[in-house]
């Protein structure tokens, strides 16, 4: 019976230490899509900026467009 325990015991640390590799892969990979997610937005932002300015239109115009007036 003895046997049987240090078996187990070994199982389930095992089994702890897969849980922590996977959760340090997930946690490194949410870190890249975050760090993605952040240039995307900065690049559209820049795009949006960019638009504007070529547009000519005032800073009224596009309010009064966007309806945000």
């Amino acid at each position: 019976m003895a046997g049987r325990k240090i078996n187990i015991n070994e199982k389930i640390k095992k089994a702890e230490e897969v849980v922590i590799r996977t959760k340090d892969k997930y946690d490194a990979a949410l870190a890249d899509l975050e760090q993605l997610h952040r240039k995307r937005d900065e690049l559209q932002n820049e795009e949006l900026l960019e638009a504007f300015v070529k547009s000519g239109k005032s800073y009224d115009e596009i309010m009064k467009f966007l309806g945000e007036e």
